[in-house]
């Protein structure tokens, strides 16, 4: 089968990454399904672990597949497996960082715990582009936020993955949406609720903005530093890439918590349903085949993405 592998780490995405032609199928242990994959999802994780960002310094032992979030038709079952059988279609992850075989692949392996039937109103492209952002998102928002009607809240970075979920979710609950974005995304945020759009280029959020309940940050750096600002007492800030400020958390007296996303069944079975109910939908930015794998890795990288970029595997 033809997968995307990563053969070492670099920082030239296109000299440590390729397609290999003649790739084994992955075998099946107990508790995981084997998949023929449709789609995969790009993530900033994918190109990360292509620069050694998740090795703590080791070399490759050997080539990876790469890839996470997927959507794909179960070709086969191992022991113990009784929830899913052959031709259910589903959706979840694969990245080998958890166990999977990969999900840039033709097939892959994956625990049943990291997977869900796919959401019935979602075709390949959007189930693809679902796993990772919408389970962040509803995390954050639901878990760690704990978001009720009425509440203000700011999510950064409002048209990627994982900010365009995090509106529709809010929004959904009654909240009140701030959001930063570039302007000329200003539509597409309108368009998925948000109240309040602040271009980060030429306006400064924490002028704009005072005694908010929450902030969601997907940013990062300096634009989470600033974010305490714009909170009330006792309000709370969460970040997916940061960890709490315990200095700006005494000085503003506010929470703090960093999110480390975990994929369950559990999770992708809620969001399936906030999708099928209509709740929230995904905008695919761009689909690139698989041979043109690389290509849409930098892409998701290096542009500014409305929503998600896909992989077409089948």
């Amino acid at each position: 089968m033809k997968a995307v592998r990563l053969k070492e780490y670099g920082d030239d995405i296109n000299k440590v990454v390729g397609i290999d032609q003649d790739v084994e199928v992955p075998e099946l242990s107990p508790g995981k399904v084997l998949v023929k994959v449709h789609a995969a999802a790009v993530n900033p994780i994918d190109w990360k672990i292509t620069q050694g960002y998740t090795s703590q310094g080791k070399d490759l032992e050997s080539p990876v597949t790469l890839g996470g979030d997927f959507t794909g038709t179960v070709a086969d079952i191992g022991e113990c497996v009784t929830e899913y059988g052959k031709g259910d279609d589903v959706y979840g992850t694969a990245i080998f960082l958890a166990g999977g075989s990969g999900a840039y692949a033709q097939y892959l392996s994956t625990d049943t715990k990291m997977i869900a039937k796919k959401p019935e109103n979602a075709n390949n492209l959007e189930a693809a582009a679902l796993p990772l952002v919408g389970v962040s998102a509803l995390d954050v928002i639901t878990k760690k936020i704990k978001l009720q009607e009425g509440q203000k809240i700011l999510i950064h970075g409002g048209s990627g993955g994982i900010g365009s979920m995090a509106i529709q979710i809010a929004k959904h609950l009654g909240a009140y949406v701030a959001t930063t974005a570039r302007a000329d995304k200003t539509d597409y945020l309108r368009e998925l609720g948000a109240d309040k759009i602040i271009d980060y280029k030429n306006e400064k959020f924490e002028d704009k903005l005072s005694d908010y309940d929450a902030v969601f940050d997907t940013v990062g750096g300096d634009t989470y530093k600033r974010s305490y600002q714009v909170l009330k007492k006792g309000g709370i800030i969460v970040s997916m890439l940061e960890s709490p400020d315990e200095e700006l958390m005494n000085k503003y007296q506010v929470n703090a918590e960093g999110q480390f996303t975990q994929i369950s069944t559990d999770s992708l079975q809620k969001l399936a349903e906030l999708y099928d109910r209509g709740v929230v939908t995904v905008n695919v930015d761009r689909a690139f085949p698989m041979d043109k794998a690389v290509d849409a890795m930098a892409y998701q990288r290096d542009s500014s993405v409305k929503g998600k970029v896909v992989i077409e595997i089948d």
